[in-house]
């Protein structure tokens, strides 16, 4: 408990200074929601500066920051200026879109990255090995942004999977529940395998290092020595002896699904934060832009903790330390 509550305090002050950061970055940008509205000859400067002081966009720094504090503590994250709501559902019915995707495709690399990280080091400088290495620094030089334009064009000229949304015009409330998740699952496969592809050849690499090492140690010699199938011995002996590693890993796919899930998001219109993300900067929608990003370090932040917590579990070091 002590090693959990100590991991938990140092999440919370980091989210504190990534709240902090965030709000000071957007006060230092020139600028903010009603400089269009300044432009219009309809609005009147008394209107704008009325509507910026109802907003509290008129205090300082410090202040507005406090009472984003004060709501957060009541579970608020302020008022969008661009919807006229609250911030918080707003961004929930998209973190969920997000969370699923995101959820998808981690899933979906690491149940192919694993198979193919022991297989590639179990056969090290085999041809499937060199053919494997061949294929990952490939796709490691491949930018992200043109691999999913290239699944955007295979969608379209292909017409085999549907091309931007999460459900189809058809679906409505009165569809049945399996012909809805077969529907989102439809919508799901192209941007979940993308985002899969994107943390794919690293997360076989480190795989495959962390196997090699262990399968040349002596104990692995001495297993094979009393014929102990080779199956066996990568499963149940070399695979939990590299697992820490591994578990560390874990913690940085996360890091790369996020950053690169708002833009497979923005490519392939799935509708998540991302997209929201760049339209609140784009209008400067303060208190969603700092919500979005509150959200994605949250998100981060408990992917290391799980992280921390399997290796405090798996490993007796780190607990006896």
């Amino acid at each position: 408990m002590r090693y959990v509550s100590r991991r938990l305090a140092h999440a919370l002050l980091l989210l504190l200074a990534v709240s902090f950061c965030s709000f000071a970055l957007l006060q230092l940008a020139p600028g903010d929601f009603f400089d269009d509205w300044r432009l219009n000859p309809q609005v009147s400067a008394q209107t704008t500066e009325h509507l910026r002081a109802q907003y509290g966009l008129d205090r300082p720094l410090p202040v507005r920051y406090g009472r984003w504090l004060v709501g957060l503590l009541r579970g608020e994250l302020g008022v969008s200026l661009a919807y006229n709501g609250p911030v918080a559902p707003l961004l929930w019915a998209r973190a969920r879109n997000t969370l699923l995707l995101t959820g998808t495709a981690t899933l979906l690399a690491w149940l192919t990255a694993i198979p193919i990280g022991i297989w590639s080091a179990a056969r090290k400088r085999g041809w499937m090995d060199r053919l494997c290495s061949a294929a990952t620094s490939t796709l490691l030089t491949v930018p992200d942004l043109l691999l999913f334009f290239a699944l955007l064009l295979l969608a379209v000229r292909t017409g085999w999977f549907p091309v931007g949304g999460m459900i189809s015009p058809w679906t409505g409330a009165d569809t049945g529940f399996w012909l809805r998740v077969k529907d989102v699952a439809a919508h799901l496969a192209l941007p979940a395998s993308g985002l899969a592809l994107v943390t794919l050849p690293a997360l076989v690499r480190h795989i495959r290092s962390a196997m090699v090492e262990v399968l040349a140690s002596p104990f692995i010699r001495a297993a094979r020595a009393h014929g102990i199938p080779e199956r066996r011995i990568l499963l149940r002996y070399a695979l939990p002896v590299a697992a820490n590693p591994l578990i560390s890993l874990f913690g940085f796919s996360i890091a790369t699904m996020l950053s690169a899930s708002a833009l497979v998001e923005v490519v392939l219109s799935w509708p998540g934060v991302g997209p929201l993300l760049v339209e609140s900067i784009l209008s400067r929608d303060v208190y969603v832009v700092v919500g979005a990003v509150m959200f994605a370090s949250a998100f981060l932040i408990a992917g290391n903790l799980l992280a921390d917590l399997l290796l405090f579990a798996s490993d007796p070091r780190i607990r006896v330390e």
